[in-house]
C-alpha cells in the first residue's frame, strides 16, 4: 500500500497532543516547529507555496502551536462566504441559549420571513421553512443575498444560497433583540482572543441597515478578518465549541455543523447551483461549513471540514489529525470544466501528505513554550520564514 494511502487509513484514530499538555493561543501562539508536532517542513512548504501563488496570508497550526505563517498575518481580508460559517456560530448560541431550536419553523419569530417579494407568499411555502433550511441551502431561496424568490419547497433540493442565510440572521437578530456583531463580540469573539481591528462586519449590501430598529448583518458575506482571527474561530470548533474551561458552543451543535445532514444529503442540487457546487454538494455540507464526509477529496480524512469563500479565504479544520489552517487572499485560479474541489487539492493535500512521519501519532516532549510577539509574527510571515 502507498505510504500516502495506509497514512489515510490511520486518521482514524485521533491524533493526540502531547499528554497533560493543551495548548491555547493567548495575545500570541506557542511556536513549534514541524517536527516538534509530527509534520513534514517540506509537504507544508510546498502548500504554503501554492497558497502565496495568489498571494495573501496564513496560518497553519497542529495541536494547538503555530507551526508555518506567511504574508501579512493581521491584514484583514474580504472573506466572502466564509462569512456563512462565522453565521452558524450565532446559530450556535441561540442553540445553547434556548433562544431557538434548529427544527424550529422560521416564521414564528420571523413574521415577515420571505417578503419582499410579496409573490413568495402565493407558492404556500413559507411557513415550512424552518432554521435548519435556512442554514442548509434547503429554503428554496435564489443564490442573490437580497429578497428573491422562493423556487421550490424547503427540503426538497437543495440550492447554494446568500438570501437564505440572510433571512436566517433575521431570524437570530429578532430572537436576540441586538445586532449580531456586538452579540458575537461579547459571547465568542473576544473570549477568544479576536479583537475590533481583527474582524470587522461591512454595511450592509443588500439588506437595509436596520430590522425592528436593530442592527441587521447579512451572513452571505460581509465579515473581513486576518488570518489570526480566522485560526482562533477554527480552534474553537477544533475543540468542540470549547475555548478553554469554557464551553461556548454546544458540543453537540458543533458535531452537526460539521457534518451533511442526513434527511437533506440525497437532495437533488437545483440547477442553479450545479456549476458553482456539484451533484453531490449536499453530501458534504454541513451548517453553513462544507466537509469531506463523503470522500469526495480522497487524500484528505473524512472528518475534515472547512470554511470556503469567493477569493479563496478557507479555514480548514480536520480533528483526527488536531489540525487547523487558515488562509485568506486572490483567488486560486479555474481551469474551464475543472471540478468543484480542483482549487483546493493543492493546497490540502500537501499537508496531510506532511503528516506521514513516524512521529504524527507521537509529538515530542515539549522543549520550549516560546511565544511570537504580534512584531516576530508579522516579521516572519511577511518574509515568507517559517519555523
Amino acid at each position: 500500500m502507498p505510504l500516502l494511502a495506509s497514512f489515510i487509513a490511520l486518521t482514524v484514530l485521533p491524533a493526540q497532543p502531547l499528554p497533560g499538555v493543551e495548548f491555547w493561543p493567548d495575545t500570541t501562539w506557542n511556536e513549534a516547529s514541524p517536527a516538534e508536532v509530527g509534520m513534514d517542513g517540506a509537504g507544508l512548504k510546498s502548500a504554503r507555496d501554492y497558497a502565496r501563488s495568489a498571494g495573501g496570508s496564513g496560518y497553519i497550526t497542529r495541536h494547538g502551536r503555530l507551526v508555518m505563517a506567511w504574508g501579512d498575518v493581521r491584514q484583514r481580508y474580504d472573506l466572502k462566504s466564509t462569512t456563512k460559517s462565522f453565521g452558524s456560530i450565532a446559530f450556535g448560541l441561540a442553540v445553547k441559549d434556548g433562544q431557538l431550536r434548529m427544527e424550529d419553523r422560521a416564521q414564528p419569530v420571523h413574521p415577515t420571513l420571505g417578503t419582499p417579494p410579496d409573490t413568495n407568499t402565493n407558492t404556500g411555502w413559507l411557513a415550512e421553512i424552518t432554521l435548519l433550511h435556512l442554514a442548509t441551502h434547503t429554503a428554496g431561496f435564489e443564490k442573490p443575498g437580497g429578497f428573491t424568490r422562493q423556487s421550490f419547497r424547503p427540503g426538497t433540493m437543495w440550492d447554494y444560497s446568500d438570501s437564505g442565510p440572510n433571512w436566517l440572521a433575521e431570524c437570530l437578530t429578532l430572537a436576540y433583540r441586538r445586532d449580531l456583531d456586538d452579540l458575537l463580540f461579547e459571547r465568542v469573539f473576544t473570549p477568544i482572543g479576536i479583537r475590533r481591528d481583527d474582524l470587522v462586519w461591512r454595511k450592509n449590501q443588500y439588506r437595509p441597515a436596520l430590522i425592528e430598529g436593530i442592527g441587521r448583518r447579512e451572513f452571505g458575506a460581509g465579515i473581513s478578518a486576518n488570518v489570526d482571527a480566522m485560526a482562533r474561530t477554527g480552534l474553537l470548533m477544533l475543540r468542540g465549541g470549547r475555548w478553554r474551561e469554557e464551553q461556548l458552543l454546544p458540543r453537540e451543535f458543533v458535531e452537526k455543523v460539521r457534518r451533511p445532514v442526513p434527511a437533506f444529503a440525497d437532495l437533488p442540487v437545483h440547477p442553479n447551483s450545479l456549476n458553482e457546487a456539484g451533484p453531490a454538494a449536499p453530501k458534504h455540507y454541513g451548517l453553513l461549513w462544507w466537509n469531506n464526509a463523503d470522500g469526495a477529496l480522497a487524500n484528505v480524512p473524512r472528518d475534515a471540514f472547512w470554511s470556503w469563500g469567493l477569493y479563496d479565504s478557507v479555514i480548514f479544520v480536520v480533528p483526527s489529525l488536531d489540525l487547523v489552517v487558515a488562509r485568506a487572499g486572490k483567488s486560486w485560479p479555474r481551469k474551464p470544466g475543472g471540478a468543484h474541489y480542483d482549487p483546493l487539492r493543492p493546497f490540502f493535500e500537501p499537508i496531510i501528505a506532511a503528516m506521514n512521519t513516524p512521529d504524527n501519532l507521537t509529538p515530542k516532549p515539549v522543549i520550549k513554550e516560546a511565544r511570537w510577539s504580534p512584531e516576530e509574527t508579522l516579521r516572519r510571515g511577511t518574509t515568507g520564514s517559517d519555523n
